[in-house]
């Protein structure tokens, strides 16, 4: 009786330890292994990803303070005209004082010589519509305002006609008049010349005072390379950049001059023929006409 307990007992045990030792390692074949417990923490790099935008952001951070940089440099600009009157010596500042001189006397006599010939212009076409229509040429003469060459021209005409006597007199009347008239035309050919001269003086010695500026800046450039013991860039710069200042500066007051020379001889030499015809037809008006003395 006890040993069929025992097997009982010892058969129930079975039945419990069996089912317990099947389960188990179905239920470790069923939970995933340890390793891949670890995997969440892999995905630690996707984490750092979102924080790789932070480098753009601070790209254009820095673009604005570039371009701060720049905008300062252009306007602080140390190899500039300012910082060539401020830093130049005595031989610098007048070499650009005498090309600041040229240039303001050259546009000076170009504006008035420009605003005399217009003048002439239409003190031509005054006399040609008043003059010869007067009676006589004293009130021709007296029907053109004072100071226009043409006035003068009829008026030395009519002092030729009266002042042919004494020794004058022995010279030919045609030949008389035509000399007073064509000494009256070299003084208004004259006056129209006058400036042109300063102007054909700038233009061609412009280019050398720039020239004298360069080489004084590239002397200045050499003794600071000699001072320092080496060409850097910061040493050169500003003596070179002197001497490219003052070359431009020489041939911006040249070309001008020597434009404004050629046109105002061009017009002048419209305006003289004007003048000139207008001196033969007076001629030959004061010798057809031999009353003229008597009547004045």
């Amino acid at each position: 009786m006890l040993n069929m307990t025992r097997l009982a007992a010892l058969a129930a045990v079975l039945l419990v330890a069996v089912p317990a030792a099947v389960v188990a390692p179905v239920a470790l074949a069923q939970t995933p292994p340890p390793a891949p417990a670890a995997a969440p923490a892999a995905p630690a790099p996707p984490a750092a990803t979102p924080a790789m935008p932070a480098a753009p952001a601070a790209a254009p951070a820095a673009a604005p303070a570039a371009k701060s940089g720049a905008s300062t440099e252009l306007v602080d600009n140390p190899y500039g005209l300012e910082a060539l009157w401020k830093g130049g010596d005595l031989v610098a500042k007048i070499t650009l004082a005498i090309l600041v001189i040229m240039s303001m006397g050259s546009w000076y006599i170009i504006i008035t010589k420009v605003y005399e010939q217009s003048k002439m212009g239409r003190q031509a076409k005054l006399a040609e519509k008043k003059f010869w229509n007067a009676p006589s040429v004293r009130q021709g003469a007296e029907a053109l305002k004072s100071g226009s060459p043409f006035r003068f021209i009829a008026e030395s005409g009519l002092e030729a006609t009266n002042k042919h006597e004494g020794l004058l007199g022995n010279v030919d009347l045609n030949t008389w008049i035509s000399m007073s008239i064509q000494r009256a035309i070299d003084n208004v050919q004259s006056r129209t010349q006058d400036g042109l001269a300063f102007l054909a003086t700038v233009g061609s010695t412009a280019p050398f005072v720039g020239l004298f500026g360069t080489v004084w800046g590239i002397y200045h450039a050499l003794t600071a390379i000699g001072v320092a013991g080496q060409a850097s860039i910061d040493k050169v710069a500003g003596p070179v950049g002197e001497a490219l200042i003052m070359t431009a500066i020489g041939l911006a007051v040249a070309v001008p001059a020597v434009l404004g020379y050629n046109w105002l001889i061009r017009r002048n030499k419209a305006a003289m023929e004007q003048v000139r015809g207008f001196g033969a037809e007076l001629h030959a008006v004061l010798l057809s006409n031999a009353h003229v003395p008597a009547k004045a």
